[in-house]
């Protein structure tokens, strides 16, 4: 499995977002992103840098409208991606957890590739705009993580501990997933870490 090519590309087309997104997960945190929303772009970037795996992710959405379709079909295409790329999950490590500062910011984050999506979502974000024109709703960050996990079938507990600044926390966020991605989808074997035979 460790010389697999673990990597997959997806499209989504609906009435509301053109999206197509590319995800290796063996890469070296290159990243080429545009969303239309500077402020995504930026988190996106910290989600393949901090993950050391390379993205390439291309969003045409509806932002007249608002950015929320455009945040939401992202994560599910992100989660399709990540789903493909990983394959049979013959030897990766499944589980990862960690607690990640940023300034006065503290966010903690625990996965499990398991296949089975849950999202427990613990933390006050204030509505309105973070940066960029259009602007990015801190709020969407939930819905960004709903739609990822339940369309890459991860089990993940997200607290924002504390924090002031709303974008220090959004960041804090997009790290920290980053980095448990990048310990969780490791190669560490070659057996499946599961007693059902299945993930």
């Amino acid at each position: 499995m460790s010389g697999a090519n673990r990597s997959a590309a997806v499209e989504r087309n609906t009435a509301e977002t053109k999206i197509n997104v590319s995800w290796n997960l063996d890469g070296s945190g290159t990243h080429s992103i545009s969303t239309g929303l500077p402020f995504f772009d930026h988190m996106l970037a910290q989600l393949a840098k901090h993950s050391r795996s390379d993205l390439k992710i291309e969003v045409l959405g509806d932002l007249d409208v608002d950015a929320h379709h455009s945040v939401e079909d992202t994560g599910i295409a992100l989660g399709q991606a990540l789903l493909v790329a990983l394959g049979n999950k013959v030897g990766i490590r499944r589980f990862a957890s960690l607690s990640l500062p940023l300034d006065e910011a503290l966010v903690s984050i625990a996965i499990d590739l398991s296949g089975r999506p849950f999202l427990e979502f613990r933390g006050e974000l204030s509505d309105g705009n973070l940066l960029g024109n259009p602007g990015f709703d801190p709020q969407l960050t939930e819905e960004f993580l709903r739609a990822f996990v339940a369309s890459a079938g991860i089990s993940a507990h997200v607290d924002i501990v504390r924090g002031k600044n709303s974008h220090h926390m959004v960041e804090a966020t997009f790290k920290c997933l980053a980095r448990c991605l990048r310990d969780a989808v490791a190669i560490e074997g070659d057996s499946l870490p599961s007693t059902k035979g299945t993930l």
